[in-house]
């Protein structure tokens, strides 16, 4: 699938939200610049990238989720733990036909980030990085980021493989960041 349709796809389990992306465009990793680059070009969980790029711990607020047993979506945002400090938004479309239910269970519980859900139950899992995106934010994102209408950030495309099965779709923008040669 093509980025653009699968972005698309993972927008419009919401049809009917504030616009979240003015636009969208596919990146090759040589031309997203640093300190996003080393965000999201990569094949670890956001999650864990997110601790050490902050250096605490994240956690997770459901924005909104849909839920019918075996495929579950959910809008997050990961903030500075202990804060409302926004430094990531998601959409997660999951396969649960590949987890535990007792996996599933923490996952839809949702107090404890997807990544580290994964990792804390031992899941096998592979993450492949599908593309990475300039976006530039609509209203919903904004809000989300906590960031200007039509400012620019950077996100990702990526599937995880649970127990060799692509069980899980992500859309992962990071909060805008300050670049490695602006002052702070």
């Amino acid at each position: 699938m093509k980025p653009q349709d699968e972005l698309n796809a993972l927008i419009d389990i919401w049809p009917h939200e504030e616009k979240l992306i003015e636009r969208a465009e596919h990146v090759p990793p040589a031309l997203v610049p640093e300190p996003y680059r080393r965000m999201l070009a990569h094949d670890k969980h956001m999650t864990v990238t997110m601790e050490s790029y902050h250096r605490c711990e994240v956690d997770v607020k459901i924005v909104d989720r849909i839920d019918d047993g075996h495929l579950y979506c959910r809008k997050i945002v990961l903030v500075k733990s202990g804060t409302d400090e926004v430094v990531q938004f998601g959409i997660v479309r999951f396969d649960f036909h590949y987890v535990t239910d007792e996996v599933r269970q923490e996952i839809v519980n949702g107090e404890t980030p997807l990544g580290r859900v994964l990792i804390n139950h031992n899941v096998l899992r592979h993450i492949d990085l599908g593309a990475l995106l300039e976006i530039t934010a609509g209203p919903g994102l904004a809000e989300h980021l906590q960031m200007p209408v039509g400012d620019v950030t950077y996100g990702r495309l990526a599937t995880i493989f649970c127990n060799r099965k692509p069980a899980v779709d992500l859309l992962e923008i990071s909060a805008p960041l300050v670049s490695e040669t602006d002052p702070e």
